[in-house]
Parts: structure tokens; C-alpha cells; sequence
């Protein structure tokens, strides 16, 4: 199975199939480089991945599922290639076009078709923004939790496509915990709903939750319904300052002991918060003797309940070699050290070429994880500055380009990210938390899973996707 994947062989575009493409979603919405500026159309063979490009034959903005359906057909038949595309926030390479042919973009699907007050659902199209959905529903009272740091420009569609997660996932779940039914198009043309609009469903195989996570090569979303929460009214933030990087990294499985499940807890250390309130200059004093923060949220109903669980927090931190803890006293404090936090994969990518891993691990493992990541750091002769999730055991690893040689960019590297990939698994973890495999992890899926498992989702895939033509060359 893995070799039949390999030997697919892609058609070529032809002036027809541009033709039949133009009668299909209207001749401004088929994007070719003699039709736009070159920036704008690189633009659609690029994400935040690295410094990687692809330059695809044509980008189709279709308006519906009915276009997409036929788009679809016209590519499964004549066996082109093709590259779903969101907002290319991605951090994986999961929307880049390697083998050229069709950029198929999601920006027209950006509608918010229904809030369902009653039943706490809504039903949106892929193109729309997160923030924007989050910020929709929150005017009648209700809560989308997943909450990327790039929430304010990627879209749910691309948020679908990798499981993403985001700070409040360690209270609330990632985005698969909150989607019941999809409508999606799949490589061949038909058009399925893969469930139902209801809380419970054992009906079949769960074609839902297949479909998130898989990156876009097993069909496009084209609706998603989605179930809501009620709006928690009242939230604590802290800022707490540790002398040691492994001890913020220790007291985080211990909140958790104490009884405490916070809707927030994020880990920086020192050069990630330097480096991402530089880039927003916003002013923030650290005492020198600071390696990093752990930023806690916590929310619910009822303030008196949360200051309540904040002292037990409080009660928790006074066994480590903590420094003043900063308690935001209004939401525009709150709001500025949020800012910080979602800033830093800019601030990064402000300062420096970058390579960002996605380890996850169990959250009483992360002193571990952290540790393997400097000593790896100081064997190698690289530089990382470190962040991320980490009630969620999710550290995100951004490892600086600054002074090395392009051998050891390009290819030295490699072998670091292995043994990394190789600890995250000895300690029950595995290779991406919420960014996906996409391209650049693709050469260490192995480490994570086994053959049986892989040729079982290429099994999948060939179910799906007979000529191998949605999203080539990513995951397997």
C-alpha cells in the first residue's frame, strides 16, 4: 500500500480544465500567476511554516459545496492534484501545494449560517475566522472554547483540519470535543454528512472524528455544526515568575493535584515573554533572576468561588521558588498579558528564521521534556526558545536559526528533532499536539507509530481517495 501511494502518477492542467474550472466558479475566481500580482499569488503557496514555498498551477476560490463537488470531480477524474487551503496560518506545512496542480481555498465558504440559542449549536462554513465565530456567539451568551494563538486570522476550517487546541483546551478540549456533524466533499465528488445534529450518536463508524485531524486528504469540510457552552462571566488571570525554568514546568501538574482545573495554563520562559512584549512594546519589567511564567486562568460563574480556588493556587505555588505573582486587576491588564502570550510565535518569527516542534507529553512529564530540549540545545549547538500549552503537556519548540551554518539548518538538524521526538514518545507523548504532521514531520511519523498503524490509515486514505489526489505528500 505504501509503495502504490508512492508510484501515483498526476495529470497535467490543461487550457480545458481551466476553462471547465472558469464555467464552474466564475473567471475571477481562478487565480493563475498571469492573473495576479506575483506576491499576491505567492501568498497562496506559503504558510507560517519555516521558510518554505511552493508555487501551485492555479488557485480556485469556489462559493459552495455544489462547486466544490464539481471541482472535485473534475480533478478525480483527470487525477490533479490537490491542496485544501484556509487562512495559511499553519505551522506543519499541512496547506502547501509540493506536487503544484490546485490550491483549492476556502476563503468564499466564510459564513455563519445559524446560532442555534435553543439547542446551543451553530452551523458555520470552514472560511470563517475563529475570533470571529467566538466573538458571534459570545453576543448571545454563549462559548466556543478552542482558542488558538492564532485565532484572530486562522479559519475553523484549518482549526478542523489539525485538531487544533489553544490555552483554554486544558479546561475545555481541543475542537474535536466540540463538532457533531460535517458536511464534506469528498475526493471523488459526492457530497456526505458524516452524523447527525445530536449529543449522542453510536450510528456507524465515526466518520466525524475521522475527518478532523486527517489535514485535508480525505475530503474539504464544506459546514460545520458545532456545539456551544454557556459564557463563563468572571475570570482570575496570574502572572507568576519562577527562578527556575523545570520548577514552572513541576508546579503545573501539581495545580491539577491540589483539585484545580484552570481554563488557562501557559508556559514562557524568559526569552519567549522578553521577546514577544518587545515586539508589542509592551513595557514588562522582569527581575534578572526570572527563567520564565506560568500564565493561569481560571473562569466560571460565580468571582467568589474562583478567588476561592485562586488561594489554592496560591497555596500550591508557595512550595516552589516562585517571585511577586502579578494578579490582573482589570480586564485591560488581562486582555495586555493575553497579547503577550499569543504574540510569541510572532515575536519569533520577528527575530529569527525558526523551526517549530510540536511535542506533547503528559503534563507531569514536561520538567523532563524541557530539560531533554536544552541538553539537546547544548550537544547540537542550537538555541531554543521554548513555550506553550502546559496544562496541556504541550510545549511548543522553536529552535533560532541565528548563526548556523546551512548544512546544519537544512540537514544537522534532523537528527536533534529524532532524538527530541524519540524522548517525547519514552515518556508516553507523541510528535504533534495540535499543529498536525503535515510536511515537516512527516520523515519522524515512525517514531510515533508503527507500520500496522500507518498502512491502516493508508488503507483509509486509498478508501477515500482512490488516485491519491487530496493533499499528496503530507502525513504518510
Amino acid at each position: 500500500m505504501a509503495q502504490l501511494l508512492k508510484e501515483i502518477q498526476f495529470g497535467q492542467l490543461t487550457p480545458l480544465l481551466i476553462s471547465a474550472f472558469e464555467n464552474i466558479v466564475g473567471a475571477s475566481h481562478v487565480l493563475t500567476p498571469a492573473r495576479l500580482e506575483e506576491e499576491e499569488y505567492a501568498r497562496y503557496g506559503r504558510d507560517h511554516t519555516e521558510d518554505l514555498a511552493f508555487r501551485p498551477d492555479v488557485v480556485l476560490r469556489p462559493a459552495n459545496a455544489d462547486e466544490l463537488s464539481r471541482i472535485m470531480r473534475l480533478c478525480h477524474e483527470n487525477r490533479i492534484p490537490v491542496t485544501p487551503r484556509g487562512a495559511g496560518t499553519g505551522l506543519s506545512g499541512g496547506a502547501l501545494p509540493t506536487h503544484q496542480g490546485v490550491v483549492l481555498s476556502t476563503e468564499r465558504l466564510n459564513r455563519i449560517l445559524n446560532i442555534d440559542q435553543r439547542n446551543l449549536q451553530a452551523t458555520v462554513e470552514p472560511g470563517v475566522i475563529n475570533e470571529v465565530f467566538q466573538n458571534a456567539v459570545k453576543e448571545v451568551g454563549l462559548f466556543y472554547p478552542p482558542d488558538p494563538a492564532s485565532k484572530g486570522s486562522c479559519s475553523l476550517g484549518g482549526n478542523l483540519a489539525h485538531s487544533s487546541g489553544g490555552p483554554k483546551a486544558v479546561k475545555y478540549g481541543t475542537t474535536r470535543d466540540y463538532v457533531l456533524n460535517l458536511e464534506v466533499v469528498l475526493p471523488t465528488g459526492e457530497i456526505i454528512w458524516t452524523a447527525a445534529n445530536t449529543l449522542k450518536n453510536s450510528t456507524g463508524y465515526n466518520l466525524t472524528q475521522l475527518m478532523i485531524g486527517s489535514e485535508g486528504t480525505l475530503g474539504i469540510i464544506t459546514k460545520v455544526v458545532f456545539r456551544l457552552l454557556p459564557y463563563p462571566q468572571q475570570n482570575i488571570l496570574m502572572l507568576v515568575p519562577f527562578r527556575q525554568e523545570e520548577q514552572a514546568a513541576e508546579a503545573v501538574s501539581a495545580v491539577f493535584r491540589a483539585g484545580i482545573i484552570p481554563s488557562g495554563m501557559e508556559f514562557m520562559e524568559r526569552e519567549a515573554i522578553v521577546w514577544s512584549s518587545e515586539y508589542l512594546q509592551i513595557p514588562l519589567a522582569l527581575p534578572d533572576d526570572v527563567r520564565a511564567h506560568l500564565l493561569i486562568e481560571l473562569d466560571g460563574q460565580d468571582l467568589d468561588q474562583l478567588y476561592k480556588e485562586a488561594e489554592q493556587v496560591y497555596a500550591v505555588l508557595e512550595h516552589y521558588d516562585v517571585g511577586e505573582i502579578l494578579l490582573a486587576d482589570t480586564a485591560a491588564q488581562k486582555d495586555e498579558l493575553w497579547k503577550i502570550r499569543r504574540n510569541i510565535g510572532n515575536a519569533v518569527r520577528y527575530n529569527s528564521v525558526y523551526k517549530e516542534e510540536d511535542t506533547v507529553v503528559p503534563r507531569a512529564e514536561l520538567p523532563t521534556l524541557l530539560k531533554g530540549v536544552k541538553d539537546l540545545g547544548e550537544q547540537y549547538g542550537f538555541k531554543s526558545v521554548c513555550y506553550g500549552h502546559a496544562g496541556d503537556g504541550n510545549l511548543h519548540v522553536n529552535i533560532i536559526r541565528g548563526e548556523l551554518s546551512d548544512e546544519m539548518w537544512h540537514h544537522g538538524l534532523q537528527q536533534p528533532i529524532r532524538e527530541l521526538f524519540q524522548l517525547c514518545v519514552r515518556l508516553g507523548g507523541t510528535i504533534s499536539g495540535e499543529h498536525g504532521i503535515g510536511l515537516v514531520q512527516r520523515p519522524y511519523i515512525s517514531i510515533a507509530l508503527g507500520e500496522v498503524q500507518l498502512n491502516l490509515m493508508r488503507g483509509i486514505k486509498q478508501v477515500f481517495d482512490p488516485h491519491g489526489i487530496m493533499n499528496p505528500g503530507k502525513i504518510f
